[in-house]
């Protein structure tokens, strides 16, 4: 079964990554500062079985993680303002974009600067 994942590319496994990364997060950050009872648990569940697939897609990608990490902090930077935006309607400020920009154009120097 893991030969099947060596035809995928990684960024596939980082994109599935980071989403259930930050939604994973974000259900969490939910559930405790909105939820009581039941549906504190239920979505706090939730949200651990996401962040659990996170960490089993991330670590099933066809490559060494040394390799991916760089595009991975970039990959996670993006998807993270994407659904902060969805999940708490919360536009990203300057000085986050001014940041942002600096740890994707970093991500992306650490992925494909070669030696």
């Amino acid at each position: 079964m893991l030969k099947t994942f060596q035809n995928i590319h990684p960024i596939v496994f980082l994109i599935i990554a980071t989403v259930l990364e930050v939604t994973g997060d974000a259900i969490i950050r939910t559930c405790i500062y909105n939820h009581t009872g039941m549906a504190r648990i239920g979505f706090g569940l939730l949200g651990a079985l996401l962040l659990l697939g996170y960490g089993i897609s991330l670590n099933l990608a066809p490559v060494e993680f040394s390799q991916v990490v760089g595009l991975y902090i970039a990959t996670l930077f993006v998807v993270w303002q994407v659904i902060n935006y969805i999940f708490f309607k919360t536009v990203p400020t300057v000085p986050i974009l001014a940041g942002g920009t600096l740890i994707v154009v970093g991500g992306l120097i650490v992925t494909f600067w070669k030696h």
